[in-house]
């Protein structure tokens, strides 16, 4: 069994900034690239950041300079600190975690449940 857990979505007034977490649990063996996507009402679920075992970063244009993407690899973590947030963040926003399972030794994407951001005055 593997799970990713997010915390951290809430409400909050145009720029102003929150922080997401992302934990995974379970019969984990290694993590690759881990990342943030979101989807906003009547929207495709989109990209947000993406952060590799190694530290290298991707981010979508439009959160470029405003969101930052990191992780602590020895707690199977991932966060986005997202800072000047504009009503158009406002989106479930999702975890997603490439890994190889000690169990089974299969690898895949999981995906958390889903936290909702919004920003709004």
């Amino acid at each position: 069994q593997v799970q990713l857990v997010e915390s951290g979505g809430g409400l909050v007034q145009p720029g102003g900034s929150l922080r997401l977490s992302c934990a995974a649990s379970g019969s984990i063996f290694s993590v690759n690239v881990m990342g943030w996507y979101r989807q906003g009402s009547g929207k495709q679920r989109e990209l947000v950041a993406t952060i590799s075992s190694g530290g290298t970063t991707n981010y979508a244009d439009s959160v470029k300079s405003r969101f930052t993407i990191s992780r602590d690899n020895a707690k199977n973590t991932v966060y986005l600190q997202m800072n000047s947030l504009k009503p158009e963040d406002t989106a479930v926003y999702y975890c997603n975690a490439d890994i190889l399972r000690r169990d089974s030794w299969i690898r895949r994407d999981y995906w958390g449940q889903g936290t909702m951001v919004t920003v709004s005055s």
